[in-house]
Parts: structure tokens; sequence; C-alpha cells
């Protein structure tokens, strides 16, 4: 089992930035690959970044390349998501997800086994 805890959202203007954390407990972190989604109201959930278990690989959704940047702390047990240049439509719910024993990346969430509750996320224009 992994439990995931998401911080860090809140209300910033566009053109703003935020830092999201998701802390994990239970099974090694290391072994883990993990993943940032988004979902909007009326929406589905949607693939924004991720990151393989040792860090050497991401991946990320195309309207967030060049703003958006993940990256862990496999000694805190803990993936970021440093959100820069916030536009309006980056407004969602933001979630985190774990892969077990995820070598690689994965952009959908089906691949991933736990999810965190979320935390929102709200640009204004």
């Amino acid at each position: 089992q992994v439990q995931l805890v998401e911080s860090g959202g809140g209300l910033v203007q566009a053109g703003g930035s935020l830092r999201l954390s998701c802390a994990a407990s239970g099974r090694t972190f290391s072994s883990v690959a993990m993943g940032w989604f988004h979902q909007a109201p009326g929406k589905e959930r949607e693939f924004v970044a991720a990151i393989s278990w040792s860090g050497g690989s991401t991946n990320y959704a195309d309207s967030v390349k060049g703003r958006f940047t993940i990256s862990r702390d496999n000694a805190k047990n803990t993936v970021y998501l440093q959100m820069n240049s916030l536009k309006p439509e980056d407004t969602a719910v933001y979630y985190c997800a774990a892969k077990h024993w995820g070598r690689g990346v994965y952009t959908t969430p089906s691949a991933y086994d736990y999810w965190g509750q979320g935390t929102q996320v709200t640009v204004s224009s």
C-alpha cells in the first residue's frame, strides 16, 4: 500500500507560480513511478507530468511543457510539481498517483495503482 497526500494548491493570478507536493508513505517510495494529473469540472482526468522511479526520466503534457517541472526527492518520499506561468486553463483539481515497480514513465490514469485526494488549483485572469 502507498498513501499519498497532496498539498500546495491555492488561488493564484495568471502568470504566477505554485509548487505542489505529494508526500508518500507505505511501500518503499523509490520503487514507484509517480505522476500528476488534473481534472476540471465536467472533464475527464488528464495527464500533466510523470517521473520514473529514479527520477531519470520525465514526460509532460504538451500544454505544460516549458512551464511545469516534475521532480522527486526519494529521501523525503515526496514528488513535486513546480508550476510557472500559470494560465486560467490550468484551473483544476490536481492529483498525484503512484505505480508499483514502475521503471518507466506512465501517462494514462489506468497505469497507476494509488491516488491522492487531490488539491485545488485556481488561476484567475
